[in-house]
């Protein structure tokens, strides 16, 4: 199935929030690096997605109803052997049932468990005025602590990406900092002019945030996503 068909079905079915599974399915189908992500609805199938996609692996609740995951014990780190994935299926499905009983579970996803890098967020929201507008800063969860970030109106160009990049002031931490090596400046910049013609091509996209994606000295990869379309009657 291609990107367009994805966001297609969930406009139909009068969905605004894509899980993150459909979320980085679509991305990677416009050329934006992402973690292998796959969806398992049994433990059984966890575990055999993990020894398929090669372990460790992270599992996270896949539910249009849960944003935060991890806030409510949907998300379980560095699993190493196939009885910690049904194990932490099993935890995970558990947790969100007792707190929230009516949510929509679609299942687990099963990722591979990225190596760790410096942590920067890119997003996309619109204007009600400019249309689209792009976003950029440090990723994490001190990110709306922190709102260093840096906008553009949507398309960008190369050198658009380029300052984006380099007005944050957190942008001495990417030169390379104390044990953290130096982010992979062009993948970044690449990524970003992706994010622009995705946007630009698909105007049914409301929001789209990558959080985090882990920059290295060589590339870059999302870990995480979230895509929201506009409502059907927009």
């Amino acid at each position: 199935m291609d990107y367009k068909a994805i966001l297609e079905n969930a406009r139909a079915s009068g969905r605004t929030l894509l899980t993150e599974v459909e979320s980085k399915e679509v991305l990677a189908a416009a050329g934006i690096p992402i973690t292998t992500t796959r969806l398992a609805r049994s433990r059984d199938e966890a575990v055999a997605i993990a020894q398929d996609i090669g372990l460790p692996v992270v599992l996270k609740i896949a539910s249009t109803d849960i944003v935060h995951k991890s806030d409510v014990g949907g998300v379980k780190l560095n699993l190493t052997t196939p009885e910690e994935v049904a194990a932490a299926y099993d935890d995970i499905v558990q947790a969100v049932r007792s707190q929230y009983p009516h949510a929509s579970i679609d299942g687990v996803s099963v990722q591979t468990m990225a190596r760790p890098g410096t942590e920067v967020i890119l997003g996309m929201t619109k204007d009600p005025q400019f249309g689209p507008v792009l976003m950029f800063g440090l990723g994490g969860i001190l990110v709306e602590v922190l709102k260093d970030v840096s906008f553009r109106i949507v398309p960008i160009t190369r050198r658009d990406a380029q300052q984006m990049i380099r007005e944050i002031k957190a942008f001495p931490v990417l030169q390379g900092y104390r044990s953290l090596a130096p982010a992979d400046l062009d993948a970044l910049e690449n990524l970003l002019l992706k994010l622009s013609e995705f946007a630009d091509h698909n105007p049914e996209v409301k929001e789209l945030d990558l959080n985090p994606v882990f920059a290295y000295s060589s590339g870059a990869v999302a870990v995480d996503a979230r895509i929201i379309l506009e409502s059907p009657q927009s």
